[in-house]
């Protein structure tokens, strides 16, 4: 009859419940199961640990602090040509980059003289006791081409040492150096802030200087532009004749003048015209010209109405005294038609001369007329060379523009040069430390601790998984697959101290109350019932591997159960070592191999085990031929007598793996009991021996411990009966 039997372990079989909880008496047991493991691992890893590291050289760590600026001083009303750093989360994160870059390293490095320093120069490092031991010597001279490696590495090392952090959500950053030295340490962390706030300020010096550079590059390009610009107006100007002055064109300011002039000539015309025509008036109307406006101004004829009043004068006085014809009346009278005549040529005189001003009015208006219709003319084509004088002037006034700009801007930063401030300033000073920052004592202890726990738990846990023991019937049923029908405690855990020195097939019968002898009566009960309503049992009690305890059982099985009143047979099947045989002291002259071949009946080789009824069917001979004799047919007939005659058959066999015979005898009884000691027997070969007993339909009844430790299954045998037993063993006699 084949069981099926699942030998897969549980990480296999219980993948699939997702709903299982975690058992954490299962843990605490486990756990106590492996304490001393646990704490010898923890204590050495932790003893290590702390020794490891209070061996370390001792560290200082001196801290400074600098802060963001967030309000800046205003010495220049001019904006600058490197901004100010804006206050916000990833500026601050950027300087605290900024502050671990190994250029500012390198800057500490070289003002400080790092290189020079063996702490930091693994160059100047002597080689130590180890070093010396292995012939180490100073270093050598670094080769050439090699020196900027080996001042990366200083670089390198002194960057190791820098601790940067922003103080949570503040402006604030803190600036952590830490060395062999407390001195040492807090002037390179003040270095450090130092050199942070340098590198400021040099970034904006260095601006400043390079746009006041471009600036003034620029501005001779601008310059030259502009003097340019402002020759194509002039050479324009004078090529297309629009010379100006105060605003206006010089043609203009001549159409201008003309006009004017003009307008004089015009009236001058006008005036002369006009005094000509009154003075013609006045003649043609029979005036003798005494009444013309010019005669009358005329100092000429002013004196020649002089005379001619004297001279009328004396021609009335005459003309009273002589007459007529009276010779000096004569001469009078020519002498006043002659002054009358030279009044007349003088009149006629003064309105030629009126004549020949207006044709010069007239000349001098045409002339000016003239010249002002030459400059329209001039001015109409002024005004269309002057569309592309406008596009010349705008070129030239924006090259005037942007060069005023640049140098408007050139003056500025000309002005700030000097005056830049820092985005940050030390807010303290880092201060030599007066206890060192490593190794801390505490800080290693409580590490020690934590890593010697995790260790020691580790080893549990890994001891745990490579534990292929079987220690309680939950791992029996979890690992193999079978039930767990027994636990075979081991005498010495359950037995006082003064009956320890007894065998244990002599102890179940001298205390058959014990919890030992109760063991074995557990077992026998769970063989009378793995088969139901079948009276007479044949059971096979094996193992995987030697030294389970197989005889032992087997003894202690079949004394308790004739005890109980039982009639009992027990056959040595162990050909080789006649294991039952010896351990009963029994010297046979016939047995089992004897009655198998006939040469002997089976009463005649049964022995009565006078201590406690059973019958024993010994071997006389150990086998030493290769005859199969289970195979017999004589085996089926003792088997089938045997079942007839008692109520419980007993066969205590050789391991399973080792040989098989077993596994012939498995397939002619009733039940297989497999026999696993207690956390030393693996699962693996216990699993095998479960498939090779199917192979052969053996009908398994499931596995017993055997040698269980009661006092230590107590404290960790979680989930089993033995995990109890403090609490049921008073129950046991003594």
């Amino acid at each position: 009859m084949e069981n099926s039997v699942d030998t897969q372990p549980l990480t296999n079989r219980a993948r699939g419940s997702s709903g299982e909880t975690i058992d954490v008496e299962r843990l605490i047991a486990a756990f106590r199961r492996r304490m001393w493991l646990f704490l010898g691992v923890a204590g050495l890893i932790a003893a290590a640990l702390m020794f490891v590291m209070l061996r370390q050289t001792p560290m200082y760590t001196a801290t400074a602090n600098v802060m963001i600026n967030t309000r800046t001083e205003k010495v220049v009303d001019s904006q600058a040509v490197l901004s100010g750093l804006t206050a916000d989360t990833g500026t601050v994160d950027t300087e605290v980059e900024i502050l671990k870059s190994p250029q500012l390293a390198a800057s500490v490095v070289e003002a400080l003289k790092l290189d020079r320093d063996p702490e930091y120069n693994a160059a100047l490092q002597s080689p130590g006791l180890i070093g010396s031991i292995l012939g180490g010597k100073k270093a050598a001279p670094v080769a050439p081409g090699s020196a900027e490696a080996e001042k990366q590495a200083v670089i390198a090392a002194v960057g190791k040492q820098l601790t940067v952090r922003r103080v949570g959500l503040t402006y604030s950053i803190t600036i952590s150096f830490q060395s062999t030295s407390a001195m040492k340490s807090a002037t390179i962390a003040n270095a450090f802030a130092d050199a942070y706030i340098r590198s400021q300020l040099t970034a904006k010096f260095d601006a400043t200087r390079q746009a006041n550079s471009f600036l003034n590059t620029r501005l001779d390009t601008l310059r030259t532009q502009l003097q340019e610009a402002d020759a194509a107006v002039s050479n324009y100007r004078v090529a297309n004749n629009l010379l100006s002055s105060e605003g206006t064109t010089l043609t203009e300011q001549e159409i201008s003048a003309y006009n004017q002039q003009l307008a004089q000539a015009r009236a001058q015309q006008a005036e002369d015209e006009a005094r000509l025509r009154t003075a013609r008036a006045q003649l043609a109307a029979g005036s003798n010209g005494d009444d013309v406006g010019e005669a009358l101004s005329s100092q000429v004829v002013q004196n020649l109405r002089a005379q001619r009043a004297v001279v009328s004068g004396r021609v009335a006085e005459m003309s009273g005294r002589y007459g007529e014809r009276h010779p000096d009346m004569v001469r009078a009278q020519r002498e006043l038609a002659d002054i009358d005549q030279q009044i007349q040529a003088e009149i006629r005189r003064i309105v030629s001369n009126l004549e020949a001003r207006v044709r010069v009015s007239q000349q001098r208006t045409a002339s000016v007329e003239s010249s002002l219709g030459g400059a329209r003319g001039t001015l109409a084509a002024n005004s269309a060379a002057s569309v592309h004088l406008k596009e010349l002037e705008g070129n030239a006034e924006a090259a005037r523009n942007v060069y005023q700009s640049f140098l408007d801007r050139y003056k500025q930063t000309g002005a700030q040069e000097g005056v830049e401030q820092a985005d940050a300033r030390v807010v303290s000073h880092a201060v030599p430390p007066t206890h060192q920052s490593s190794p801390n004592v505490m800080l290693a202890l409580a590490l020690s601790i934590i890593v010697g726990a995790g260790a020691g738990l580790a080893a549990v846990v890994t001891a745990e998984i490579m534990d292929a023991g079987l220690a309680t019937s939950e791992d029996v049923e979890r690992k193999i697959g079978l039930a767990s029908i027994a636990s075979i405690p081991l005498m010495s855990s359950v037995a006082e101290a003064n009956e320890r020195s007894i065998q244990p097939i002599d102890y179940v019968l001298r205390k058959p109350l014990s919890g030992f002898a109760e063991a074995f009566r557990s077992l026998r009960t769970s063989i009378l019932y793995a088969v139901p309503g079948q009276q007479g049992k044949i059971v096979v009690l094996t193992s995987a591997l030697p030294g389970e305890g197989k005889t032992t059982t087997s003894i202690c099985l079949a004394r308790v159960a004739a005890q109980a009143g039982s009639k009992v047979l027990l056959l040595d099947c162990d050909l080789r070592r006649r294991a039952v045989t010896r351990t009963l002291g029994l010297t046979p002259e016939k047995g089992l191999a004897e009655v198998l071949h006939g040469a002997a009946s089976l009463e005649s080789a049964v022995l009565l085990d006078q201590a406690s009824g059973a019958y024993v069917l010994p071997l006389a001979h150990t086998a030493s031929s290769t005859e199969d004799i289970f195979g017999l047919a004589a085996m089926d007939q003792l088997l089938a007598r045997a079942r007839a005659s008692f109520d419980l058959v007993i066969l205590d066999t050789a391991p399973v793996l080792a040989l098989a015979d077993t596994r012939i005898l498995a397939g002619k009884t009733d039940l297989v009991v497999l026999l696993a000691r207690w956390r030393k027997t693996p699962a693996r070969a216990i699993g095998a021996s479960v498939r090779l007993l199917q192979q052969a339909n053996a009908q398994i009844a499931g596995v017993a411990l055997t040698q269980v430790d009661m006092n230590a299954q107590s404290k960790h045998g979680y989930g089993d009966a033995g995990y109890y037993y403090d609490e049921y063993k008073k129950y046991y006699a003594s």
